[in-house]
């Protein structure tokens, strides 16, 4: 596995952080692997972990239908650990995958203290939030 400061700094959410910043992000980080076909989230559950995944795909479901498959570089469980709120979709391994994590009370010191961070962040939700309101609308 590469270094996790190499992933860390190929994330857009971190993009614009400087060496020393990044190393304070990636040692925050620890790996963790999941099998093929387990849940890593489970939308309308709660959860504490921020992933990014350094190698494998994921599949990315909200109320059963597939939303999009997660690769290398992407991350996931932001919205929960920002609005402190349930799961809002269903990550599932579709290989062996591996990811780094980070529990909400190591991700919240990280986004307070960089405004960098908080505005990619921020960015990242309203797209999603575009994005999900652009969507054609399901027969009632």
């Amino acid at each position: 596995m590469p270094a996790p400061e190499e992933l860390i700094r190929q994330v857009p959410l971190f993009s614009t952080l400087d060496k020393s910043e990044i190393q304070g992000v990636a040692s925050s980080m620890k790996e963790r692997t999941f099998n093929e076909g387990q849940e890593i989230t489970t939308e309308g559950e709660h959860g504490v972990g921020f992933f990014v995944i350094d190698d494998g795909e994921a599949s990315v479901t909200v109320r059963g239908e597939q939303r999009t498959i997660l690769r290398r570089g992407d991350y996931f469980g932001e919205i929960a650990l920002i609005a402190g709120s349930d799961r809002t979709a269903t990550v599932t391994a579709l290989t062996q995958l591996r990811c780094l994590g980070m529990t909400f009370w190591e991700f919240r010191p990280i986004v307070e203290s960089n405004g960098r961070i908080a505005w990619t962040l921020l960015q990242s939700l309203a797209k999603q939030l575009h994005a999900i309101e652009a969507a054609p609308k399901a027969p009632a």
